[in-house]
């Protein structure tokens, strides 16, 4: 656990120098090193992320980890005992019209190489991924509906994993806020409050 710990305080120092997307808008935003057997997967950082330095720091967040509140994790808990990453660390910019840039996908590509690493020091028993661009770095996603509220095993990099993706809880989106999507979201948060990994963070 210790030796993990102090790997995850090392890769997480490489990714905060980071500067390779020269689009994108540092600095990189990081979790907790939590040597966790659940590893979540965000999309990316809004622009208050990289000022407040900690993931899903704002009004998505509030959402999210009431989610997680309701099984067991206040948000306090849930960073200490769950390793929150993200597809891209670094916030991607506005859209001409409004809203966040979607990264591409050579950005994508070039910070997976940091969630890679964090697989291979982590080995995680469940996955959750975060949003419809994070869940897509796993399995392929037609429609929400057709991946929230399942549980999937998936490979990636060489490691097997359970995966029970979760829909993206932005204020702009009404798709966790009415149907199907309610019941899906509710089905998904009870596979992992079921799933023994979750079990084990309950208690530690």
């Amino acid at each position: 656990m210790k030796k993990t710990v102090q790997a995850l305080i090392e890769h997480q120092a490489e990714l905060r120098a980071c500067s390779r997307c020269p689009g994108m808008t540092g600095p990189p935003v990081v979790g907790q090193p939590a040597a966790s057997p659940i590893l979540l997967v965000g999309q990316a950082p809004g622009d208050k992320e990289p000022v407040l330095q900690r993931p899903f720091a704002w009004t998505a967040g509030q959402t999210l980890f009431k989610w997680f509140s309701a099984i067991g994790l206040d948000e306090e808990a849930f960073r200490q005992r769950v390793y929150m990453a993200a597809v891209c660390r670094c916030f991607p910019g506005k859209k001409t019209r409004g809203g966040d840039r979607v990264p591409d996908a050579d950005e994508i590509a070039t910070c997976g190489n940091w969630l890679a690493r964090e697989f291979e020091l982590l080995q995680p028993r469940l996955l959750i991924p975060v949003g419809k661009l994070a869940i897509a770095q796993f399995i392929k996603v037609d429609k929400l509906a057709g991946v929230i509220g399942s549980r999937h095993l998936v490979d990636y990099r060489g490691t097997t994993v359970d995966m029970v993706p979760l829909p993206h809880p932005s204020g702009a989106s009404t798709w966790h806020r009415t149907e199907p999507g309610k019941t899906l979201l509710a089905d998904a948060m009870n596979l992992i409050e079921k799933h023994p990994a979750w079990q084990q963070v309950l208690v530690s």
